[in-house]
């Protein structure tokens, strides 16, 4: 099965599907149990006048004429079920197959949008209107409106259009997407194949569903019955109020099989405020300034947490938010802003939500304790990942080291050495322990350690040679630890790494 990404199809002009992408529908449904529906009837009828159809235009090249990456299209990663999806879409409405005869061409792509200001503003997905050269609104009577683009944010796939109609308007209010529960009603409507004005009703299937095709992934998930061009349509409450936006399916062939994503409206609604709001109409998101990864069993138990939670700083910034409060590779982020980090990817979307200059607190795990500090939350520029600027370091010309080499864990490790530099590609100023050789089906080769990896700390304390490892590893088996942490650098990429001690 594949995914089929959140975008609405795009039709060219002999009428095949193009670059239609499935919505995820999304749940609804109160606080509160209550009975099945007798019907959707009543509810769908006042639903319906806001939901809107969206045709967009775009010249579409041939394969050979646009070799280059649209920037508006969703930045997938590598070998993702996504990426293979637009692939194909191309291949397959390419009537030349890339020969240089080949013709630019008209296509339509037709997608859902729904009102949410009277005054004309609309919200859909960016992918359905991504490079459009004319966009065009169908209201539920079948009046057709020329839109133009607000803004759009391409991180959470969301556009917000404008129009402009002597038209009475009907707009839909919002509902809060963390109060759905699984297992609770929700209606979506949408504009399927072409079909608009369709209406679907199913449950919340699940919450918190990552589909690896933004860093904010957060996506409801449904079994209402959702398909191409249903993309950036309404999924409601039984309240009618939008609780998701429809983004994306999960499928074989292309066609609903009851597994539907759709943006919480708790995530879209900051974001529509802020393209509508702001001068510049784009999203201005927090900035913490560290690399993190997950925490697993190995790395809790080794720093003398009681389960896997929060989200470990593999590295921090220079002249970062982080690093003005202080906080430190190591460290673990228990709570952002009094909200608890679930789990790595939870941290993100916290610190994106929050707003640029506020001071807000963090309480960390450090040596064994809990802390508190005060962080003042940066801005995230677009150009994303500030790197920290890297000025090489004066190369040490003091006393050399002896080369030692000692074997544990499976690990082969030797004190740096020029000779080592060069075969293993390291800087002048690399410091550490080299690894030499790792053993096949060692605990190290199970957490993927290998040659020329680089080894900098050993229990949260640096280490300079390779008896030094060897001692920190000795130094946990006496105290009774299952696992050591170790700070691993390769190619200039810095990860936290929890070896098993009792399997060696």
């Amino acid at each position: 099965m594949s995914f089929v990404s959140s975008r609405l199809g795009r039709c060219a002009a002999a009428g095949a599907l193009v670059l239609a992408l499935s919505a995820g529908a999304l749940f609804g449904g109160s606080a509160a149990a209550r009975p099945a529906p007798d019907g959707f009837a009543d509810l769908a009828e006042k639903l319906l006048p806001s939901v809107v159809n969206i045709s967009s235009t775009q010249t579409v090249k041939s394969e050979g004429q646009n070799e280059k990456a649209n920037p508006d299209l969703p930045q997938f990663p590598p070998s993702s079920p996504f990426e293979e999806f637009f692939k194909n879409f191309l291949d397959r409405n390419n009537p030349h197959n890339g020969r240089p005869e080949a013709q630019t061409r008209k296509a339509t792509s037709l997608g859902s949008g729904f009102i949410i200001d009277a005054s004309g503003y609309i919200v859909t997905n960016n992918h359905v209107i991504s490079d459009a050269d004319e966009i065009t609104v169908i209201l539920h009577d079948d009046t057709n409106v020329k839109a133009e683009l607000v803004g759009r944010d391409t991180k959470t796939d969301i556009a917000v259009l404008k129009v402009k109609t002597d038209k009475p308007l009907t707009a839909i209010a919002w509902g809060d997407s963390d109060a759905a529960r699984v297992g609770d009603w929700v209606l979506a409507i949408g504009n399927p194949f072409g079909l608009g004005g369709t209406v679907t009703a199913g449950i919340l299937s699940a919450r918190q569903r990552d589909i690896n095709s933004g860093p904010y992934d957060d996506f409801l998930q449904t079994d209402a019955s959702i398909n191409r061009g249903n993309s950036g349509g309404p999924m409601f409450n039984m309240d009618g109020q939008v609780i998701g936006i429809n983004t994306a399916i999960y499928s074989p062939s292309g066609g609903s099989i009851g597994i539907g994503f759709a943006i919480p409206s708790g995530l879209a609604k900051p974001v529509v405020a802020e393209l509508i709001g702001e001068p510049d109409h784009t999203v201005h998101r927090g900035w913490l300034g560290v690399r993190i990864q997950a925490v697993t069993d190995e790395i809790a138990e080794s720093l003398g947490l009681d389960k896997p939670r929060g989200a470990l700083v593999a590295s921090v910034n220079d002249n970062g938010p982080a690093q003005a409060a202080g906080i430190q590779a190591g460290d673990i982020i228990l709570t952002f802003d009094g909200k608890p980090v679930l789990d790595m990817r939870h941290l993100p979307r916290l610190v994106a939500e929050t707003p640029v200059e506020r001071t807000v607190p963090v309480t960390i795990w450090r040596k064994r304790q809990e802390s508190t500090l005060q962080v003042k939350v940066g801005r995230l520029e677009e150009t994303d990942q500030q790197q920290a600027s890297a000025q090489p370091s004066t190369l040490n010309k003091g006393p050399k080291e002896d080369a030692g080499t000692v074997t544990t864990l499976g690990l082969t490790l030797s004190n740096i050495t020029q000779d080592l530099k060069e075969k293993f590609s390291l800087s002048d100023d690399s410091k550490g322990v080299v690894v030499v050789d790792v053993a096949k089906d060692s605990p190290a080769a199970e957490k993927g350690l290998r040659a020329g990896d680089v080894i900098m700390e050993a229990a949260q304390e640096e280490v300079k040679s390779a008896n030094q490892v060897s001692g920190k590893i000795d130094d946990a088996k006496r105290s009774g630890r299952k696992s050591i942490l170790l700070l691993v650098e390769r190619q200039g990429d810095l990860r936290f790494v929890a070896i098993r001690l009792d399997q060696s």
